[in-house]
């Protein structure tokens, strides 16, 4: 009495679950067929076919199971922010340039957004014109970015170099470009090798601090008197100045959280010096340039102000020499309004890699040196006094050593 209800839920199952009715169909084994729901036995060719069948559908269930997860890994892709088209990363540098006011520097400071800077508008260009996903902005080592100069609060750039992995999508620097504010600017770009670093690799940095020149006027005078120009006698007393600085001092009272004894307070000035002053509106203006290895955060502001001080009255000239020493000076800093990354320098880069190895291949090849080291005897060095007391007019044979080459220095 049993069987026609096992039955009758074997019709329900195989009605429900379509490509497996054939293996429910079946007649369980010793059952007799029931009336109105009679069954011959499928011949065995028959059910081979049926279970290629039922295989073929698992097989082309788990093909659909397949693609249906590889489209789920693409969503979630496009979701992190990766593109579909996997494009391979290139190492580029770009010139930036760019006005510090409102800015609190260069350097960005990750998860905070209190205090915004060149670097935070910078990654978020990127990001938009798609250059680089979006973690990549939120963890700046993913692009391996680098730059030459961490410039400070207020400070701007004519010519900053930073150094990233990018993909480089069409018209890379006019859609950079056009997701940047105008006083941020990609003046350039170029390819480089994978293992650039624009801050190991800049050899030296130029900047130039713009103030007006009643800045140098005596502290008895008024201290905003746009009327003050700079005598040429003011000028060559800032200028001496300024040259004291050239060479390695130890300049730990011109920065903050540094000691006197810290080798990395020692810092190298190739030139400082003040150009001739000019006008703007009415007012007059002098720019003071210097060039060195690298400097600290506040360096060249205390640099200039000290200076200052000491130009207008309020300080002796042999603070100077006592601000390199170890006892602590206070040393004033200038506004950093005035400051400008004018450039960086690269020329030890491309003297070793192209100019150096040419001169030394070259002369171990054609010893162009020891050649004319041989010619040193048979040059007559008092000729000049010879030809001094000739007649005038006379003109040197080319043997004198005067025929002229072409050359000049």
């Amino acid at each position: 009495m049993g069987f026609p209800s096992l039955r009758a839920a074997a019709g329900v199952l195989r009605r429900a679950c379509g490509p497996w009715t054939p293996l429910l169909g079946r007649r369980p084994f010793g059952l007799p067929p029931m009336a109105g729901n009679a069954e011959s036995p499928a011949p065995v060719g028959a059910r081979q076919e049926q279970d290629k069948k039922v295989r073929s559908g698992w097989q082309g269930g788990a093909k659909v199971w397949e693609e249906t997860e590889q489209q789920a890994k693409k969503l979630k892709s496009s979701a992190d922010g990766e593109p579909r088209r996997k494009l391979p990363k290139r190492k580029i540098v770009l010139l930036v340039a760019y006005s510090g006011k409102g800015y609190h520097g260069m350097q960005r400071n990750v998860g905070s957004s209190q205090f915004k800077t060149i670097e935070d508008d910078l990654v978020s260009a990127l990001v938009r014109s798609g250059c680089i996903p979006e973690n990549h902005g939120e963890d700046m080592r993913k692009m391996s970015f680098q730059r030459c100069a961490r410039t400070d609060k207020g400070v701007s750039a004519a010519g900053q170099v930073v150094s990233l992995k990018v993909w480089l999508i069409d018209d890379i620097l006019e859609k950079i470009n056009s997701h940047l504010p105008s006083h941020i600017r990609i003046l350039g770009l170029k390819r480089v090798t994978g293992g650039f670093n624009s801050k190991n690799r800049c050899d030296a940095r130029t900047y130039l601090y713009m103030l007006p020149t009643f800045a140098f006027a005596h502290k008895d005078r008024d201290v905003q008197d746009e009327t003050y120009r700079l005598s040429a006698e003011t000028l060559r007393r800032v200028n001496r100045l300024l040259a004291r600085y050239k060479g390695t001092h130890n300049f730990h009272n011109f920065t903050s959280q540094k000691g006197p004894r810290e080798p990395s307070a020692q810092r190298y000035v190739l030139d400082m010096f003040c150009e001739e002053p000019f006008e703007r509106d009415g007012l007059e203006f002098a720019v003071i340039k210097v060039t060195g290895q690298s400097f600290m955060t506040h360096q060249i502001r205390k640099m200039v102000g000290l200076v200052v001080a000491i130009a207008k009255g309020y300080a002796p000239e042999d603070v100077l020499e006592r601000s390199w020493g170890e006892a602590k000076v206070d040393v004033p800093k200038a506004p950093g309004l005035g400051l400008v990354l004018e450039r960086v320098h690269f020329e030890r880069a491309f003297k070793e890699q192209h100019i150096y190895p040419t001169i030394v291949s070259t002369e171990r090849h054609e010893r162009s040196m020891a050649q004319w080291l041989s010619t040193l005897p048979v040059h007559d060095f008092s000729a000049t006094a010879q030809a001094a007391a000739s007649p005038r007019g006379q003109v040197p044979s080319p043997q004198d050593g005067s025929g002229g080459d072409g050359d000049s220095d």
